[in-house]
């Protein structure tokens, strides 16, 4: 399913097959939280935009519009017409976001809807049920995620549930996977890794899930507080224990620098909200930093977004234009900029790749690493 086709130090460059088609590694996964990109980008789009694959929530579907009504309907793929990747998330980070709503215990999570304060529960049984009602290609496993800083005693209580919940995802996995009429049968599961800031824990809980003969092995509970230099070090610490011909997933990064350095660590497979929620505030990448559309030194400017940018925004539409709409709050400017930032990430990857199949990625991250980051004045 996964080949390992180059690497450069602990950077990996591979090829994922699934049953809803290949995916080139390393990629970025545009999220789709409720089936839709935020900013009124559709499927359409995403093929021009270069888009692998698509993540959608599962607790926001299962909330609405109903993860019964999307099986009903066909599945999510059909649901919203996008026949390449799509993966679901367990729902495990919108409770740790809503935890002001939730009861954690070893059976599961007891939490109230933030659409009408419905009461609902969620195990492990429960997540995999409803991503299978969705019949994405990839169903996460239902974890404990803990906010950082956390004790040492929290983070390994919550590791060890994660694990615990593996093993019940697993099976129940495989059950709903051999049940006639399933959506679809052929659903992948990955595990994720938990252990906040406390390498031991980490890698602990690494070999554990590591043995379990998991589809793919995401690091998660990442991006939630801790600075880039300890994100940074947990991926070292977990790298070498992680299945070298699995894909390796980690969850909700991030910048186009976070990407970059997380690549030149082995991993493959990233997804955020951050550049379709940055764009929708006037924040842009290009190839040069990070520029705000809301500055008045924009007002007059008739330069596309990125010069260097071929994206169908860029080649069409000034920063004087895309600006005018975002301030009137047309609907057109949140389109045009989401548009641009997508592609933009997209097409990162696709340098990244190119840089790894050509053996220069070592290079690319020293040129691209600290500028994709700096923020323009």
């Amino acid at each position: 399913m996964f080949k390992l086709i180059k690497t450069e130090k602990n950077a990996r460059r591979g090829v994922w097959e699934t049953v809803h088609g290949t995916v080139q590694t390393p990629a970025f996964m545009n999220v789709g939280t409720s089936a839709a990109i935020k900013g009124g980008v559709s499927a359409d789009d995403l093929e021009n935009l270069k888009c692998q694959i698509e993540l959608s929530n599962t607790y926001h579907l299962h909330v609405r519009p109903g993860d019964d009504v999307i099986r009903e309907l066909g599945g999510l793929h059909r649901f919203m017409n996008w026949s390449k990747p799509i993966l679901t998330d367990s729902g495990g980070f919108q409770v740790f976001s809503l935890a002001s709503l939730n009861r954690i215990d070893d059976e599961g999570v007891t939490f109230q809807s933030h659409i009408d304060g419905k009461r609902i529960f969620m195990g492990p049984e429960e997540s995999m049920r409803i991503q299978s009602n969705l019949g994405s290609t990839v169903a996460m496993a239902f974890d404990q995620c803990i906010g950082n800083p956390a004790e040492r005693g929290e983070a390994a209580a919550a590791s060890e549930r994660t694990v615990r919940w593996l093993e019940r995802c697993q099976r129940e996995m495989q059950r709903l996977n051999a049940t006639e009429g399933t959506v679809n049968p052929h659903q992948l599961l990955f595990g994720i890794n938990q252990g906040s800031v406390y390498p031991q824990l980490r890698v602990e809980n690494m070999k554990t899930i590591a043995s379990m003969g998991l589809d793919g092995y995401a690091i998660g509970g990442l991006a939630v507080g801790e600075s880039a230099e300890v994100m940074y070090e947990i991926i070292e610490a977990v790298e070498p224990f992680a299945p070298r011909d699995k894909i390796r997933y980690l969850m909700g990064v991030g910048t186009c620098e976070n990407i970059i350095e997380a690549v030149w660590r082995g991993v493959d497979l990233f997804d955020c909200v951050m550049p379709s929620r940055n764009a929708r505030h006037g924040h842009l990448v290009t190839h040069d930093g990070i520029i705000n559309l809301n500055n008045n030194r924009y007002e007059r400017d008739p330069n596309p977004i990125d010069p260097n940018c071929d994206c169908p925004v860029c080649r069409r539409y000034s920063r004087a234009y895309i600006r005018h709409l975002l301030k009137a709050k047309e609907a057109l400017g949140q389109r045009l900029a989401v548009m641009h930032n997508l592609y933009f990430y997209n097409n990162l990857m696709e340098e990244i790749r190119l840089a790894l199949d050509e053996g220069r990625f070592e290079e690319f991250r020293r040129e691209n690493s600290k500028k994709l980051g700096t923020r323009i004045k």
